[in-house]
């Protein structure tokens, strides 16, 4: 969710809307698809206008995604009574699009009506102190204080008996056990009209939800022994109390190939992935040009003979780390900051491998500062050419960490690799270049 504390200094505020759901719509039909489809587009066309820099206030951060997909799969794991075919929810980027379109409009009520024919939805609203999004679906959970199960008939205002409080219309749509896919956006609206009052600079959550469920007449869930009701498409699978299936998927199969949204699900390697084809970007963070089964390997997370692997979508990193196992390979940009955090002076780094021709490489992606002893933000393999350890055809290097000193001194040698001439030190120790 963007910033929102520069809003207005008020008492927080908090309102939620349920309704009704009505109406049959297939969950997979292709007219579903093409209602999406046509909010994206028109997305797409507001964006690309530039308008009124609208795109900047509906962003939806990828770590407020994961925090809302997380805290669903959570409460919904943990209903009670206990679910016997809770299924896993996944986050769906065209619900996404289409809960930005619904949310720009500013009008507090559900919409658009042609859509609601297909989808769930939950809405909430709040001016004031900043609230993050998972605040708003914790509140959508705690009606379940008004609900008692298995009656399904929605509460009041529109329940028409068996009610024992006021709504929980939000809270039977979070948990229905069926709709597995989920979407949402933030608005911040300059002006909208909430229950016969105007709100200035309101904060508007809308999430959107499929397949579409809240059937009244209908539990949410059915009561059982954990994951004991499964479809049986989904083969057994089952994390954290929630119907989980996991994707078979080969060796070269990549993350940006299967991760969409917020949420990358559980997949299953096959056995003999360490040798076959397949990229590995990174260390610890991947890329998602990676192999999923490779980088899963590289990560320790299973070995060559294959299992399954759970993956977790994370915002964009400006670089990633090259890396093997036991033997460290780095690109020539690489800083012992990255792979070698100081912790005392005591600490241990692990044998890295240069590439070749990193003195060519510009000065600022790849700085020295220092001499013989060097700064933690220096490049590990530019800075062994320029001691002297390490020639330009590149090489296995050991870095001893030492403790930190306040002053580098830069001079020229062993190249034209340029230096910073009494730079203050940016890291948390420097670095002893020994060599082999």
């Amino acid at each position: 969710m963007t910033s929102l504390q520069t809003l207005v200094s008020l008492l927080g505020l908090v309102l939620w809307a349920g309704g009704p759901s009505t109406g049959l719509f297939l969950p997979e039909s292709p007219e579903l698809r093409q209602l999406l489809s046509r909010y994206q587009e028109e997305e797409t066309d507001q964006n690309s206008t530039g308008g009124d820099g609208g795109r900047a206030r509906r962003a939806i951060r990828w770590s407020d995604r994961e925090e809302i997909l997380q805290m669903h799969n959570r409460l919904r794991g943990g209903v009670y009574p206990t679910a016997s075919n809770m299924e896993y929810m996944v986050w769906d980027d065209d619900l996404e699009h289409s809960a930005t379109h619904w949310a720009g409009v500013c009008q507090w009520d559900h919409g658009p009506q042609d859509l609601l024919l297909s989808i769930g939805q939950n809405l909430a609203v709040h001016m004031g102190r900043y609230r993050s999004p998972a605040y708003h679906v914790q509140a959508w959970y705690d009606e379940v204080k008004d609900y008692t199960y298995p009656y399904a008939q929605e509460c009041n205002p529109w329940c028409p008996d068996r009610c024992s409080g006021p709504m929980c219309t939000h809270y039977t749509q979070l948990v229905w056990a069926t709709t597995t896919r989920v979407g949402c956006a933030v608005y911040t609206c300059p002006r909208m009209e909430v229950w016969g009052e105007v709100w200035e600079n309101s904060v508007y959550l809308v999430c959107n939800y499929s397949p579409k469920g809240n059937w009244i007449g209908e539990a949410p869930y059915q009561h059982g022994r954990p994951c004991s009701q499964c479809p049986p498409s989904y083969g057994g699978g089952c994390k954290n109390n929630l119907c989980l299936k996991a994707q078979i998927i080969k060796c070269e199969t990549r993350l940006r190939d299967k991760c969409k949204g917020a949420s990358c699900n559980r997949f299953k390697c096959p056995a003999n992935c360490l040798n076959k084809k397949g990229n590995i970007w990174g260390t610890l963070f991947y890329d998602v040009l990676s192999s999923i089964c490779r980088a899963a390997i590289h990560y320790g997370a299973i070995d060559n003979n294959g299992g399954l692997v759970d993956v977790t979508r994370m915002d964009k990193f400006p670089f990633f780390v090259k890396a093997t196992k036991n033997q460290m390979s780095v690109d020539c940009y690489t800083t012992v900051a990255e792979i070698c955090p100081f912790k005392k002076s005591s600490s241990s780094c692990p044998r890295v491998f240069c590439p070749t021709n990193c003195k060519v490489q510009p000065s600022y992606w790849s700085p020295v500062i220092g001499n013989t002893i060097y700064s933690d933000s220096s490049s590990i393999c530019k800075a062994a050419i320029h001691a002297g350890t390490m020639k330009a055809e590149g090489g296995y290097i050991d870095v001893l960490p030492l403790v930190r000193r306040k002053n580098y001194v830069g001079v020229l040698k062993n190249g034209p690799i340029q230096l910073c001439e009494d730079g203050k030190a940016v890291g948390h120790q420097h670095i002893v270049f020994l060599g082999r």
